[in-house]
């Protein structure tokens, strides 16, 4: 059935794998390249979207990168996380946990202050204006020197920058976690919580170097785990979160087809996976538009897609009161759902 049969409510939900930088949607690039006086190299925003046909991570990261240079002043971030939040909203995402690439501005002269305040401003009254409860995560880019990682990581904590915690993301091939070891140690003594990405493009030995050796809480993508059934067992044993974002993988060429996706069979196993959307204005769709496509793609039921849901709760980084608030809203969509 169509996730639109399921009930006019939207499924509350979580979402724990989105970088900010990835919602710019065309539209809003333009704005802001008017607005900051720089000229493009796109005709319209038609034009833009015809480069929106990726062969691999590498070819989207290019784009990804040099889309931001649009990305000047504080209003700029903050117009950026607002359109994300509104958004989101819309697709009944209840709390998010966002990804921001501190290092990618650093690199284009915009300073830390600039780009942590401005995303900030825009979260700050996120619950009040568009009714979820949000966190910030500074990701580093696993593309660039482990040192340069370092410095960064000591800046945000000297200005004593509202993030929750780390992670690690960009090219994953020839990036393994290991050459992080120290920037991930850091973070852990500083009272930072730590997730990273890892069995995207990267085989299995990548989640396990995330874990044993960076000593994450949640793993980001993790789709190759299925390749190794010692990992899938440790996995399902300490009932490690998962976040996985299908359509992402499919428009980066990590799977084929959605058809292909590995996730009903992760979810059958029972492995603590759940859904994002990745970058969505790149990759076709926010949470909603992954969760129906995966709806009609797998004919998932409403009980597996409050179980995706719930997942997604309890690998967040929420107080106990708040995630019992949400998982109990979960479960009354759940019990609203007409029987199939």
């Amino acid at each position: 059935m169509s996730i639109s049969r399921l009930g006019p409510v939207r499924l509350p939900t979580a979402e724990l794998h989105l970088h900010i930088e990835g919602t710019l949607e065309p539209e809003l690039i333009f704005a802001l390249a008017l607005r900051n006086g720089i000229t493009l190299p796109y005709r319209d925003v038609s034009a833009l979207r015809e480069k929106y046909k990726f062969t691999d991570l590498q070819s989207f990261l290019t784009l990804y990168y040099s889309n931001m240079a649009v990305l000047l002043t504080e209003q700029d971030f903050e117009d950026m996380t607002r359109a994300y939040l509104v958004r989101a909203g819309a697709a009944g995402v209840r709390h998010a946990e966002i990804f921001v690439d501190p290092q990618a501005h650093l690199i284009r002269g915009v300073s830390l202050e600039t780009c942590i305040n401005g995303v900030t401003r825009g979260l700050a009254d996120s619950e009040a204006r568009y009714g979820l409860t949000t966190s910030l995560i500074a990701a580093f880019l696993r593309d660039r020197a482990a040192g340069e990682a370092l410095d960064v990581l000591e800046q945000l904590i000297a200005m004593d920058a509202p993030i929750i915690g780390i992670g690690l993301d960009s090219a994953e091939v020839g990036h393994p976690p290991s050459k992080f070891i120290a920037v991930f140690a850091r973070a852990h003594d500083a009272g930072l919580k730590c997730v990273a990405h890892a069995g995207e493009e990267g085989g299995p030995e990548y989640i396990w170097e995330a874990l044993d050796l960076l000593g994450v809480a949640r793993i980001d993508h993790g789709i190759r785990a299925i390749e190794d059934e010692m990992l899938v067992e440790r996995l399902l044993t300490e009932q490690i979160p998962l976040t996985v974002c299908p359509l992402s993988n499919v428009r980066l060429r990590t799977v084929d087809t959605l058809a292909d996706h590995p996730l009903p069979g992760m979810l059958a196993r029972g492995l603590n996976v759940s859904v994002h959307s990745d970058d969505p204005s790149y990759f076709g769709g926010y949470l909603d538009d992954n969760m129906a496509q995966l709806t009609s793609t797998f004919a998932l039921d409403s009980s597996q897609l409050a179980e995706l849901a719930a997942n997604s709760v309890r690998s967040a980084f929420l107080p106990r009161e708040r995630s019992g608030t949400l998982l109990a809203e979960i479960d009354n969509w759940r019990m609203a759902q007409p029987r199939s």
